[in-house]
């Protein structure tokens, strides 16, 4: 499941923009719904502990007005205390406000006792801790009203239930004992939490309602862009696939259209330019074939006249001799060179057919070698075979496979250093298989590859040297034709070299034909290449 996310999250523009778009209206949703609900908040407190110190001045003067009243022969400081707390709890009880009256405080402004030692007047019900210590610290050593934010913890039973709330707390003298004492009001803040709770409410409901609006519409307009593109790359592929004649449908006449106007253009002049090539390369390939097929007729009448003259060398003087052989040795390159041109012919014109069998490559690879020995020996280079004592077999055509190495080895030949140089270990040709893939690889200690030459050596008619010559009477399209047999075979065909370090190159073919190549049983990079190379 996580991996087909991410392959939607990779592969489509619509589902990063969408998301990438609800991620950040939610994130700025919230940030000015975070500063609502402040500003909501604070005004709503703001109001409260303005209407909470409006009813509290209102009792303070009504307790005042009552205590002004009151005889001052009166000495029951207790009974005037509770004459003066008692209706204020019973409107308390009506209004929605709890009531503690604590002290005395002395003069000089030091408690007698906190409201939780006992001796204090309150609302039943009330706990009266809901009084924060700092607030009877504060009257401790400063006279008027104060105010601060509490909990106000009340008991019913056996429930005990705690809401937010304000504590008004202000001073009062009893005529009865001339002392101080503070009355506490506690106001709670269940309507202003109510409030803040709907409006909370309502701002996610809104929202999450925006967000979906938000990633509607964006869905909406980013497909108006996608789908074209969409489109756009479903034809190009069908472009690539060979369909040229594909095109994008055109509407309107925005950036769009003309983008899709401008595709159909450039879709037409590679389909034009691209007829034209597979036109010059037919005709090309028709020139070769016929070229190829009618210079057999006059070949084969020069053939005649050379042969004859050939035979007869031995009856001319020394220049006509020589002139003899060497119009014979250029008539057999000659005879290569059509049979290759005709072969490569064949392969342009995607008629080349493999012939399958079971082949052992280490058979096939010592006839290659005998039959390159006489060569070999001319140049002085010795060849040598390593392969297993096991056969290695692989579906293959046999007679290209024959050509493919005979290549490699006269290649190989041709480029190694004679055996008299010091240091020369001539060609080496090594063969293994195992249960997926058999190879051969061909290794000579001459001259070596330049850097980027691995990839050209197979071009046609390309030489590392053009100076050099061809001492095998190479046509130059060897290698060319070896790879595109080791193509017909499914298989690889790999060159490297190093200069002065020599060169190696390796055939992979499948061991059974249309089987998918991963590795090849021998490394391309010889073992000995760091010896060589230093």
């Amino acid at each position: 499941m996580l991996r087909r996310v991410l392959t939607v999250w990779r592969r489509s523009i619509q589902a990063r923009v969408v998301v990438s778009t609800v991620l950040l209206s939610a994130l700025a949703v919230s940030a000015v719904g975070w500063l609502l609900l402040q500003q909501v908040r604070d005004g709503l407190l703001e109001h409260r502990v303005d209407a909470v110190l409006a009813e509290t001045a209102t009792e303070i003067s009504d307790a005042n007005d009552r205590l002004s009243a009151a005889s001052s022969v009166d000495v029951d400081a207790s009974g005037q205390q509770r004459d003066l707390v008692e209706p204020i709890i019973q409107r308390g009880a009506t209004r929605g406000f709890d009531v503690v009256m604590a002290g005395p405080i002395d003069r000089d402004g030091e408690p007698r006792g906190r409201i939780a030692d006992g001796g204090a007047e309150y609302s039943p019900g009330l706990d009266t801790a809901s009084v924060p210590v700092r607030l009877e610290d504060h009257f401790a050593h400063h006279d008027g009203t104060a105010w601060t934010f509490t909990t106000i913890r009340t008991t019913t039973g056996d429930t005990t239930t705690e809401v937010p709330g304000v504590v008004v707390g202000t001073q009062v003298e009893l005529p009865a004992d001339g002392l101080t004492y503070v009355l506490y009001f506690l106001y709670p803040l269940n309507d202003e939490q109510e409030t803040l709770g709907l409006v909370t409410r309502a701002l996610a409901a809104a929202g999450v309602l925006l967000l979906l609006l938000v990633a509607g519409v964006t869905w909406l307009v980013v497909r108006q862009i996608v789908t074209p593109i969409r489109l756009a790359r479903q034809v190009a592929e069908r472009l690539a696939a060979g369909q040229l004649q594909e095109r994008l449908r055109v509407y309107g006449e925005d950036d769009l259209a003309r983008l899709a106007i401008s595709f159909n253009q450039m879709a037409s002049n590679l389909q034009r330019q691209i007829r034209q090539l597979e036109e010059l390369s037919r005709v090309q390939r028709r020139f070769t074939s016929d070229v190829s097929h009618e210079l057999r007729t006059p070949l084969t009448t020069v053939r005649m006249a050379g042969d004859v003259l050939h035979d007869a060398r031995n009856s001319f003087d020394p220049a006509t001799a020589r002139a003899a052989e060497l119009l014979q040795t250029e008539l057999d390159r000659f005879e290569r060179l059509l049979v290759d041109l005709l072969e490569i012919s064949r392969f342009d014109a995607g008629a080349a057919v493999l012939e399958t069998d079971d082949v052992n490559l280490v058979d096939v690879v010592h006839r290659v070698v005998e039959a390159a020995r006489p060569l070999a020996t001319k140049r002085g280079v010795d060849v040598a075979v390593r392969a297993p004592d096991r056969p290695c077999l692989a579906e293959a055509d046999v007679r290209r496979v024959e050509r493919i190495l005979r290549n490699l080895v006269t290649n190989a030949i041709d480029h190694a250093a004679p055996a008299s140089t010091p240091g020369s270990a001539g060609v080496v040709v090594t063969v293994d298989a195992d249960e997926q893939a058999a190879a051969v690889a061909v290794r000579d200690y001459g001259v070596g590859l330049a850097p980027g030459e691995s990839a050209m050596v197979f071009n046609r008619f390309w030489r590392a040297d053009p100076a050099r010559d061809r001492s095998s009477g190479g046509t130059g399209l060897g290698l060319a034709i070896s790879l595109e047999d080791t193509h017909l075979h499914g298989g690889w065909l790999q060159a490297w070299g190093r200069p002065g370090g020599g060169a190696q190159f390796r055939l992979t073919l499948p061991r059974h034909v249309g089987a998918p190549l991963h590795h090849s049983p021998l490394p391309l990079v010889p073992a000995d290449a760091g010896e060589r190379a230093s």
